[in-house]
Order: structure tokens, then sequence, then C-alpha cells
């Protein structure tokens, strides 16, 4: 094995996985450097969601390697795997999943509390963020009381409580009306950007995929080169337009 490059704070080579006998990913590779916004595009069933599993530790690759700060992930033991991901990793699903007999607040500080900060400091730290993501006063409602998009924002509030070393956001604003999609993505990328959070960012979405750093593109599994072509001048636009006569 080869060490990942100093500046990469995540580092995959040449990831092969296999769901049902069918190829999710086939030899991607890629590095995301510390505190950096990478989307990774593609359409649904492009291997996005694999990638992001791999890179979290929750799916071993049948082949190739994972690292995390020059530390090899695809190696590492199941408890330790879990441990990676409750103390340095942040996880956002597509659809939001809360335990449904603790409160919004409850659901926001769940990480904190479970790495044994006090309910005082873990509740003030979830009210923060739920103050910043407009929904302050569902703090003391529990999931069956709210919108889907309040309880997607919940989520979105729990994944960045405990201020994580690297979020992984599968389609975070899925669920979101265009309005709602604005503003919490909006929060989602200040955040990251004032507290130095890395965020590996899966979507199909052209806007939102251009409020990250750099993006990547996957198709049926693999990594693919977008080409951008040349802008049509307007004499070239009459051209084309008295041909197609």
């Amino acid at each position: 094995m080869v060490a990942p490059p100093d500046n990469d704070v995540l580092w995959a080579r040449a990831l092969h996985v296999k769901h049902n006998g069918s190829p999710a990913l086939s030899g991607v590779s890629l590095g995301v450097r510390e505190g950096e916004i990478l989307a990774v595009g593609g359409p649904r069933g492009s291997g996005k969601t694999t990638l992001l599993q791999c890179l979290s530790g929750q799916l071993l690759p049948e082949q190739g390697e994972v690292w995390f700060n020059s530390t090899p992930v695809h190696t590492m033991g199941p408890l330790t795997r879990e441990r990676l991901r409750r103390d340095r990793f942040g996880w956002i699903d597509p659809a939001p999943v809360l335990v449904p007999e603790l409160n919004a607040w409850e659901n926001a500080a769940l990480p904190l509390m479970l790495r044994g900060c006090g309910r005082r400091a873990a509740k003030t730290a979830a009210l923060e963020w739920l103050e910043r993501l407009d929904i302050g006063g569902c703090a003391r409602k529990r999931p069956h009381d709210l919108l889907q998009a309040e309880r997607q924002r919940v989520a979105v509030a729990r994944a960045l409580v405990p201020s994580p070393t690297v979020l992984f956001a599968d389609e975070p604003t899925a669920p979101l009306h265009r309005a709602d999609r604005a503003h919490v993505l909006r929060t989602l990328t200040t955040a990251a950007r004032s507290h130095g959070i890395t965020v590996v960012l899966a979507t199909h979405d052209a806007d939102t995929a251009a409020l990250a750093d750099r993006t990547v593109s996957l198709l049926d599994g693999r990594r693919v080169n977008t080409v951008h072509l040349p802008p049509v001048t307007e004499t070239e636009g009459r051209a084309a337009c008295s041909l197609s006569v």
C-alpha cells in the first residue's frame, strides 16, 4: 500500500463494488482535500451513494483502498470503523431518519450525547443549529409532528452539531422545495467553510453541484470527464439556422 498525498483528507484508489452481481463502482479513484466541498455528480444509479458509503467506511469495497488522514479505512475492523463514523464523520440521508421517541433538539443533539457531551451543552449546540435552519420553534416537537421539510432540516442540524471532520451528504435536499433547498444549502456550505468541514456531496442537480469547489462525475460506476463545448457565436448560430431551414 502507498499512503495518499498529505493534503488529501480522503483518498480512494481503484474502488470496485458489486450489488447483486452488477457493478456499482468500477475502478473509481479520487482525492478530497481538507476543507474542500466536493460534489459527486451523475444520474440516479451511477454509483454516487455507493461511493459515499465506501469513503465513509459504511461499506468495504471488494477491491481498492480508502484512506482517511493517511489511515487505511479499508483494513479497519467493524468497531474501529463505527467509532470513526461516530467521532469524525457526519452523514445526511436523502430522506430524514430520526429517532421517533426523541424531540427535534434531542435528535439534533444525539451525536454529541453519544460522544459523552453533557446534556445542557449538547442542547445548547442543537438549539443553535435548529435556529440557523429556521426551525427553532420546532425544537420540542417529535418527528411525527413535523413536516417532511422540517424533519430533513433536523437531520441536517444533527450532522452539523458535532462539527465533523468530514460531512457526507447524499442528496441532502431531495425532499425540499426549491426555496427551502436554497436556504439549507447556503447554511450547509457556509457552516462547512466557517468550521473547516470537508464535504462530500452527492447530487444529480446542477444548481446544487455549482455550490461546490469541484465536481467529479460518475456514470455507470465509473468516473467520467465532462466535455465543455465552446459557446456558439452569433455568426455560427445564424449559419446553423440557415442550414436547418
